[in-house]
């Protein structure tokens, strides 16, 4: 496989290949995270990479992380990357793609906010009014800013199943209440203030997950990646309209190829077509700079 598609480095430990980053250990306390150029849609990996990817959605994480210590410690660390991949070539191949991080334990859901109402939580809504069992004033329409905020978390899946979206009340069965409702509180926190520093700049953060992971001593960490083009919805707001699906920033716009294929969302992924891998790299990068400002 092409080496931004899939990292190869003899020297650290792979613990594990995820749907779009790599896991080396680095020691017991930390491990090397490889964000690659894999492009995963309705949970299956697609056979060809998108180029760049990895390396935006590792600076716009850390640009993120950055922006949100003040709210939650996350998992980065002070590490140099050179530090622990010493070997120039393997270096190299690495670019912004990388990262030295805490070693956590990871929370067993991923914290879900919406702020507008599209994707599933569009489908929920229509079926039954409500998203993830919380109730919602009548006669919304696609793509409409919800009076709120709301949490609406899921379970994790194993690689290549689908995540679940469950209730509060499950989140409480897994996590207990106390910590059930401090994710949903530093989530809700979390989206407010970056999808307001986002409008500023011209994108709507509709939607997005986060992912969370404690310390020995139980302290709560912001961990994986943090409202990325991957784990999140982004709207140009200069051509933003309810009752639509908006046009998007992020890989809405494969999956919106994906739908007018013959394909049953299971694996193998279709092959897309170079004009539709060129304009979705073209969509990250542009995410990127409107976001953190970049030439």
């Amino acid at each position: 496989m092409p080496a931004l598609y899939q990292s190869n480095l003899s020297s650290l430990p792979l613990i594990g290949r995820g749907k779009v980053r790599d896991i080396y250990q680095v020691s017991d306390d930390h491990l090397l995270v490889v964000a690659s150029d894999r492009l995963s849609a309705f949970d299956v990996v697609l056979p060809q990479p998108i180029p760049g990817k990895g390396e935006v959605l590792t600076r716009l994480s850390n640009f993120w992380f950055g922006r949100t210590a003040s709210l939650i410690p996350n998992h980065l660390t002070e590490v140099p990357v050179a530090a622990i991949v010493t070997d120039p070539e393997e270096l190299a191949t690495l670019g912004d793609r990388a990262m030295v991080v805490k070693r956590l334990k990871p929370l067993p859901v991923e914290a879900i906010v919406r702020g507008y109402l599209i994707g599933s939580g569009w489908k929920d809504y229509r079926k039954t009014g409500s998203v993830c069992g919380i109730g919602l004033p009548r006669g919304l329409r696609q793509a409409d800013q919800l009076p709120k905020p709301i949490f609406t978390p899921s379970t994790k899946a194993e690689l290549g199943a689908h995540d679940e979206n469950v209730d509060f009340a499950h989140t409480v069965k897994l996590l207990g209440t106390e910590l059930a409702e401090q994710v949903r509180e530093i989530s809700l926190a979390i989206y407010s203030d970056c999808a307001s520093y986002a409008r500023e700049r011209g994108i709507i953060i509709a939607d997005t997950k986060f992912e969370f992971g404690l310390d020995d001593a139980g302290r709560l960490h912001l961990i994986d990646e943090v409202l990325t083009p991957d784990s999140s919805r982004f709207w140009p707001a200069d051509d933003y309209q309810p009752d639509t699906s908006p046009p998007s920033f992020d890989k809405q716009f494969v999956r919106d190829y994906l739908e007018t294929l013959d394909w049953d969302k299971t694996a193998p992924g279709p092959e897309l077509p170079q004009a539709i891998i060129d304009r979705t790299a073209d969509k990250y990068r542009e995410a990127e700079q409107r976001l953190t400002q970049t030439p």
